[in-house]
């Protein structure tokens, strides 16, 4: 097994990854704020000119910054996120009718994600009960007693995922709190490309610290590294 693992070489080009990518595919993305979102596949979905998707990930990014870009330059017809405070484009994009948002909190927005990558058809939650906005649509149940809703799972066409280290499987190692929702967007795609910072031969990473394994990975591309200023930086 170890030699057929690394006899696999899932590198490629950001030209070769975005070959997958349609207009009006579904694209969930890893990273809180533009940090952990990965910058090179994002600027290569910009030059591409792809657009009418439907974006799943925690955020709406800051206007010039991560998967705020995409948002900001109307490439973006619906998004599933926790918030979209951080980027004023996407609230007044909403408030136009020109993007629509599906609000889900955090926590159980990520827990939907997670579902859809292990292969379950939701969740249930007790966040939001006796709220009628949240509970809009939703199914509830009532078990032992208590009500939840049920919250469907999240899947996409493709997601994208930001690492600091990968192997040419695809083994993935994150940078600190850059981590955030990236593992359990890379479970939920139906393809998943991660770009990361070095890309090194397989078995060369500490096997203890690989945090999403080569298996959910279809193409690993080189990262140029972030093309913005971040927002506590001095323009």
């Amino acid at each position: 097994m170890d030699k057929v693992m690394k006899s696999i070489n899932k590198t490629m080009t950001v030209e070769k990854a975005l070959s997958f990518m349609e207009d009006g595919m579904t694209i969930m993305f890893g990273g809180f704020g533009g940090v952990g979102n990965p910058p090179s596949l994002i600027e290569g979905m910009l030059k591409k000119g792809i657009k009418n998707l439907t974006l799943i990930g925690n955020d709406a990014g800051f206007p010039d910054i991560g998967v705020g870009r995409l948002v900001s330059q109307g490439r973006v017809k619906k998004l599933i996120a926790s918030h979209i405070g951080s980027n004023p484009v996407a609230g007044k994009l909403m408030t136009e009718g020109a993007l629509e948002v599906e609000f889900s909190p955090q926590g159980t927005l990520a827990e939907r994600i997670r579902a859809g990558g292990v292969g379950l058809g939701g969740i249930l939650t007790d966040t939001g009960a006796g709220n009628p906005i949240v509970g809009k649509g939703k199914q509830s149940v009532i078990i032992q007693g208590k009500s939840y809703f049920v919250e469907t799972a999240l899947t996409s066409d493709i997601s994208i995922v930001n690492a600091k280290s990968a192997d040419k499987y695809g083994n993935l190692i994150y940078d600190t709190s850059a981590r955030n929702t990236n593992p359990l967007v890379a479970m939920a795609g139906r393809m998943t490309f991660a770009e990361a910072d070095s890309i090194v031969e397989t078995g060369d990473l500490d096997p203890e610290a690989i945090v999403t394994p080569g298996v959910f990975i279809d193409g690993i591309v080189q990262s140029e590294g972030v093309n913005w200023k971040w927002a506590w930086e001095e323009k």
